[in-house]
């Protein structure tokens, strides 16, 4: 293993990080003020609790789930796409570095960035409600996960895409709204009985679930089923681009 060529393609990565670390800290930060506000001060007038718990402390899992997923893709893909754009993705290709590595240094900074915006999210969420966090060490397990699987997921649509409008393509039209409908608000349990079957069909509900049991210890589903899930999707995520160096999918043109 090349450590230092890992390194210094999480050190590239995590510098363009730094330079707008304004830009990446205060967004995020001010979509959860407003989703505290929208969701926690309105509806959470009408809603006192849901399980038991209150309702702005309920959805801070859902909060910190939508960050990662979104982050994650978005620094894994445009990490990949920008040197595929610009062309200088082939000089990596030339060197003398394995997949492993190139895969290692790119999902393992965008991970990192990720993971680093869910801390200060859970820090800023603090100041609006109490929060208690049961399951310390499983809920770094299932952010870790999450953040490693989906930079994955973003570093495959980062080959994938011909262009930056097929760069957002999916994040905005299949990832955001299965957040949405992945109880990152609500509890599956509210649903109608035949759509608590039909949810059971989003990957997004396991991750969410698992998440928020760590912190309440309630879930929607078996948090063994939750780990299970999410540990299956970064198996086929690492399939997925071992198929792609192995082939040049997307990588030869």
């Amino acid at each position: 293993m090349n450590w230092r060529a890992v390194w210094s393609i999480y050190r590239s990565e995590m510098a363009r990080f730094f330079r707008t670390l304004s830009q990446s800290i205060i967004s995020p930060v001010i979509s959860t003020v407003l989703y505290f506000v929208v969701f926690g001060a309105a509806i959470g007038g009408r809603i006192d609790q849901v399980e038991g718990i209150p309702y702005g402390a309920f959805i801070v899992p859902g909060l910190v789930m939508l960050t990662v997923l979104q982050q994650s893709l978005s620094n894994a893909s445009f990490g990949i796409y920008f040197p595929k754009f610009v062309g200088t993705v082939y000089e990596l290709f030339s060197a003398p570095v394995s997949f492993l590595e190139i895969v290692l240094g790119f999902v393992g900074a965008a991970a990192t960035k990720s993971l680093s915006i869910a801390v200060i999210i859970i820090a800023t969420a603090a100041f609006f409600v109490d929060l208690t966090i049961l399951h310390p060490v499983w809920a770094i397990a299932f952010l870790v996960l999450t953040g490693l699987s989906f930079s994955l997921l973003g570093f495959i649509i980062g080959i994938w895409a011909k262009n930056f409008e097929q760069l957002n393509l999916i994040p905005m039209l299949v990832v955001t709204p299965l957040v949405f409908l992945g109880g990152a608000f609500y509890s599956a349990s509210m649903l109608p009985g035949v759509w608590q079957v039909v949810v059971k069909f989003n990957p997004v509900l396991y991750l969410i679930s698992g998440f928020r049991w760590s912190f309440f210890g309630v879930a929607d589903v078996p948090v063994a089923v939750s780990l299970g899930a999410i540990s299956l999707f970064l198996a086929l995520c690492l399939g997925v681009i071992w198929w792609i160096f192995k082939t040049g999918w997307r990588l030869r043109s």
